[in-house]
């Protein structure tokens, strides 16, 4: 009964979603609601053990699910509607963001290797590349994010991988991704992008000739604050080692998780759409106030990397940074113990609006962090923007009291 039913109300193919636009993509990927009774989200599956039908499936090892490890329709769900939104030959669902990055990483590389890694990447990467991969042998060189197509300078016949950043972790240089894929392909070199700020809605990685792309399920995906995940997407020339290292490691998510992420995944565009506008509207108002020396924000024409993003990028987010003028550390604090919305955590693309305070210099190697001023990052969330201005004006009148 069921199974004529779904015969009779086949939902549109792949191939055919992805003529649609995004949000109508994004409704759909993944879905097989007459698989699971008619119910339109897929179930949470929870298990470990799976029983094979008969002997000869057994001795085969052939049955849609075959262990905990391997899979289930929920995993499976969000890896098929991931992959159909960035374009990938296959998606692994991890349990973190940098547990996706750590895999990427590791589906690239061998002993004795040599790997590129923008000077902007997320911290927790580098200490994977200067701990793990060392002791492995790789070697790793960090390398300016704003060095495009020259990057083949700094390529050896041992070089395997270069991971990129775009925009960068904190200081959000926007990174020449298609130059970069272009110089490392001509020397068979595997390109990593942590597409975490844009997702693919607003870069699509694989068509920028990224092989393996890299997402913090985290932060937009979730939309949250509520689950931790990570997803590595492959194109069809990876896609293969990137599923055979997951499945020697087996980084199997929670399965709450997978499906809280299939929840947020269907209106991933209307709240990064929400957060765009927000994030704009903040930063041109942070941009007129005195006490603020520069905005890092890819969209402004003022940002170095603005004409890049135009070219590459559909839309931002509402992550971005601020340079104040030299302020004391004290001033500072007291600009953020006093605000009431913007909480003072890491993280972003929740709900709610976050702030922290950073400094790139003490890790950076290949370029030197000096911006004059101390930095703080935005994660602009859902509240009403003149409420976080207000706060935020408050916030100032603190540190100008203290200067």
């Amino acid at each position: 009964m069921h199974g004529g039913l779904g015969q009779d109300m086949t939902k549109t193919t792949r191939e055919t979603r992805r003529k649609k636009r995004s949000r109508t993509r994004l409704a759909h990927a993944g879905r097989t609601p007459f698989e699971h009774f008619g119910f339109v989200n897929t179930p949470v599956y929870r298990g470990s053990t799976v029983l094979f039908p008969n002997a000869e499936a057994f001795y085969a090892n052939r049955a849609p699910y075959t262990y905990g490890t391997k899979g289930t329709p929920t995993t499976r769900a969000l890896e098929e509607a991931w992959s159909e939104i960035a374009g990938a030959a296959d998606t692994a669902v991890v349990p973190s963001g940098l547990a996706a990055i750590t895999l990427a990483l590791l589906t690239a590389v061998k002993a004795g290797d040599h790997i590129l890694v923008t000077d902007s990447a997320y911290l927790p990467a580098r200490i994977f590349c200067d701990t793990v991969l060392k002791r492995l042998g790789v070697e790793t060189t960090y390398y300016d994010p704003l060095v495009g197509a020259d990057i083949a300078r700094l390529m050896r016949p041992t070089t395997t991988a270069v991971l990129t950043e775009s925009p960068g972790s904190q200081s959000l240089e926007v990174q020449d991704v298609p130059a970069i894929a272009a110089a490392a392909h001509e020397r068979g070199a595997c390109v990593i992008l942590d597409n975490t700020w844009a997702t693919p809605l607003l870069f699509p990685p694989h068509e920028r000739g990224v092989d393996l792309s890299i997402d913090a399920g985290t932060k937009y995906l979730s939309g949250h604050s509520d689950l931790l995940l990570g997803l590595v997407s492959a194109n069809e020339r990876w896609s293969k080692r990137l599923r055979a290292t997951y499945d020697a490691f087996a980084m199997c998510p929670g399965p709450e998780d997978v499906f809280l992420a299939l929840r947020g995944l269907r209106t991933l565009e209307l709240r990064l759409r929400e957060a765009e506008r927000a994030g704009l509207a903040l930063a041109h108002w942070l941009s007129a106030r005195e006490e603020v020396a520069s905005i890092l924000h890819p969209a402004l024409p003022s940002h170095p990397g603005h004409a890049l993003w135009k070219r590459d990028f559909l839309g931002s987010t509402g992550l971005f940074s601020v340079i104040l003028k030299p302020y004391s550390r004290k001033a500072v604090s007291a600009l953020l113990d006093g605000l009431e919305l913007f909480g003072l955590g890491y993280s972003w693309g929740g709900f709610e609006s976050l702030v922290i305070p950073f400094d790139c210099k003490s890790y950076r190697t290949a370029t030197d962090w000096r911006p004059g001023g101390p930095a703080l990052r935005f994660s602009v969330g859902l509240e009403d923007i003149e409420d976080l201005k207000d706060d935020l004006d408050e916030g100032f009148a603190r540190l100008r009291a203290i200067g």
